[in-house]
Formats: structure tokens, sequence, C-alpha cells
């Protein structure tokens, strides 16, 4: 593990750390100390002064309308960022920039790179991702959502469940059943589906935080051109798990800042309330700055393997299930430093509910927020069971778990 940042990194890293100074205020907190109205205003701004930059897929070729970045570049933007708690990527860009945009640069064709990839930059076309159903979450390879090819389209029917950011999307990258003879992982193929069309319905799911950012789509003989499968008809699989190595271990060199950040707030918010005298307390605010400190040499690990030239695998497994376990027991540590205090919460919210907190002061309010959206973060992207299971078979090569060969297609007639 030796991650050497070389002299023209740190060059790079002052031209970062300039550009932040110049369009950020002094005083500058993060999105979460900034009054909620604004929160989303200064957002899209944001956006638009990265696009101006050319700091939006900065690991994209230039000729896709990337920045070209080298990878221990990529490393160190990323790195700054999180310093100054301000976003890379917003909105739908997770889903765009973050995910599929570097899976067609490794699947698709040139006709789809050439067409999608500027398209996602300039903010033309917003993705969302079509895999989980409702009998297909943790068995992913279990979808039955079907796509039938009809002369020149395939017509998708089916259902997709917990679709983050499905209802500000207009396009969706769909896992879909295309050979229901075929054995489950050899029978599915990579679709791109637009969602401004009559047979895309989209139904919010109300959360516990009163938000809705998952989402429901339903296909009813919704079609796409016969063009939009990336990697092949039925090589689906292989590419679903490129896409989720991207998923589970693009944020990896720098989530241990984040998280230092927000452990740094609950320290002081345990000073503010006395709760540092408390030695179960300190206890548990020691054991939560080892977990951060571990997730900061992960992370290392992980820019090492990259800057060798490889491509994120099953171990960034390893990162998802370490994180979203320790988030749940961190956010659990904040609200028992607030005590009764949690059950009446004030004060400004930064952030979603998937990861509320922001920056900033940690208001009762925030910590809440931050503590319901740790809820899913062991589900999302993959459930913890999963995760283990993937670490065990592919990355420890233990034996495999017994897995029922039989599934929702076995009986449906071939199309």
């Amino acid at each position: 593990m030796d991650p050497t940042y070389s002299a023209e990194a740190e060059e790079y890293r002052e031209k970062i750390r300039a550009f932040l100074a110049e369009h950020l205020p002094a005083d500058w907190q993060g999105v979460g100390a900034l009054p909620e109205a604004e929160q989303d205003r200064w957002v899209k701004e944001w956006r638009q002064t990265l696009a101006s930059a050319g700091l939006l897929a900065v690991a994209w070729p230039k000729e896709y309308g990337g920045a070209g970045l080298s990878p221990i570049e990529q490393v160190v933007l990323n790195e700054e960022f999180a310093k100054a708690n301000v976003p890379t990527q917003t909105g739908n860009d997770g889903f765009g920039i973050g995910m599929i945009g570097p899976t067609l640069i490794v699947w698709g064709t040139e006709e789809q790179k050439r067409h999608f990839l500027p398209r996602i930059i300039d903010g033309t076309d917003l993705w969302c991702q079509g895999y989980s159903e409702p009998d297909a979450g943790s068995d992913l390879a279990n979808v039955a959502t079907r796509a039938i090819l009809d002369g020149d389209e395939w017509v998708v029917n089916g259902q997709k469940i917990w679709t983050s950011s499905g209802h500000t999307a207009n396009w969706i990258f769909v896992l879909a059943r295309t050979d229901p003879a075929a054995p489950k992982h050899a029978g599915i193929s990579f679709l791109l589906v637009p969602m401004d069309q009559p047979g895309v319905e989209v139904r919010p799911i109300k959360e516990m935080t009163g938000e809705a950012l998952f989402n429901e789509v339903f296909f009813t003989d919704a079609r796409t051109p016969r063009e939009n499968v990336v990697g092949e008809v039925n090589n689906g699989w292989t590419v679903a798990n490129t896409l989720l190595g991207f998923e589970r271990g693009g944020r990896s060199t720098v989530l241990s800042i984040g998280y230092r950040s927000e452990l740094d707030a609950i320290v002081e918010l345990a000073k503010k309330k006395g709760a540092d005298r408390d030695p179960r307390i300190r206890q548990r605010l020691a054991w939560a700055h080892s977990q951060v400190e571990i997730m900061r040499y992960l992370g290392m690990q992980s820019l090492t393997s990259a800057l060798a030239g490889n491509q994120p695998g099953p171990g960034a497994s390893i990162i998802k299930l370490f994180w979203s376990e320790y988030h749940k027991k961190v956010t659990e540590l904040a609200l028992d430093i607030l005590g009764p205090e949690a059950m009446a919460p004030t004060g400004e919210v930064g952030g979603s509910s998937i990861q509320a907190f922001a920056g900033g002061e940690m208001s009762s309010a925030q910590a809440v927020r931050s503590f319901l959206g740790a809820r899913p973060g062991t589900i999302y992207a993959g459930t913890s069971q999963v995760q283990r299971n993937i670490i065990g078979e592919r990355v420890l090569g233990l034996p495999k778990e017994p897995r029922a060969d039989a599934g929702p297609w076995k009986d449906q007639p071939k199309g």
C-alpha cells in the first residue's frame, strides 16, 4: 500500500485549492450550513461552475467531453473537494457521471459513447438505475423484467423498485431478461431506456424522513432502439457488475474525509451537551475514531490499486460494507448524545435522507436526519449480507453459498 503523490499531483492540488478559494466564500462551512431554502439553488449553480471550469467527469477522456485527468489528479481533486465540503457531483450526476458514463467507456460502442457521454455532461440526459425488483433485490440475477426484440426496437415490460432519483431522470439503465431459457445470470441484457414515453410510469415511495427520493418504475410496452444494448445481448450480468464496481468503490479514497468531518461535528456536539465526560460516550467516540482511520487506510489501499491501473472489482464490497455498518452506529451515537432532544429535533437540515450531514454545526434536526438516512445504507447498493457473500466467495475464495436455480422466468414462454 503506497499511494505516491508526485510533484505534478501536488502542483495540481494547489490549482484546485486556488479554484475553491476563488469560488467559495471565506466563511464556507458546507451546503448544510446554508439556509435550507437556498441549498437547491446553490447546488445547481455549483454544477454550472464545475461545468464551466471543466471539472465535471474529470476521469473521462477529453474526446468524450471529460477532463482526461490522470488517476492521481482525480484523487487530488476529490480529496480537496471533500476537505472543503463541496460536492463533485450533484443531482442525478451520481448515476450519469459516476456510474453509466464510466461503464459506457468500458463497454459501450463508439456510437454510444459519442452520443450519450456529452449529453450527460451538459445535463441533457439525467440518469437513474433500473436494477432492483420486488423479487430481485439481494438476488439481483433474479430479475424478471422482460425485453423482447420487435423489429428495430426492444419492448420492455416489468417493474423496478428503489429507483433513486427516478422522479428527476429522463433515462434509465435497465437490467432486463432477454433469454428466459438461459441460466439466470446468462439471459440478461443491459439496456438504455428513455423515460419520457407513455410506457414508463414513476411512482414515488415516501420515506420515514418525509421525502420521496426512491421510486417504483413500471414498464408497459416501453420501447428503446435495438442499438441501445450495452456490451452485447445476454451479456448484461458482466456489464452490471462493472457498473457495481464503480458504484461501490467510486468514493473509497475520500470517504474517510467526509466521515471525519461528521465525527468531528459529533465530538463538538458531545462537548456542547457535556456528554464528553461520560466514559461510555468517550469509549464510543474512540471506537468511531478508529473506524474512520481504518476507512482511511482502506481508501489508501483502493488508491494504490487504482494507480496500478486496476478497475474496481469485488474488493469494493469491503469498503461498502464497512462504511454502511459504521454509519448506522455512529448516527445512533449522535442521538444518544442528544438524549430527549432527539425526540423533538430543531434547526436547519442539510443534504438528503441518504447522506444528511453536509457541514456546519450539527443541529438536532440534522443528527436525526443522518440517523434515519443511515438505516437504508446497509440495504441500497447491495445489502450487507450480499456484500459478505461477495467478500467470502470472490475475495477470500471461500466455498460458494448454495443457490436455488428456480426463477420466475423458468415458466415463462420464450420470446
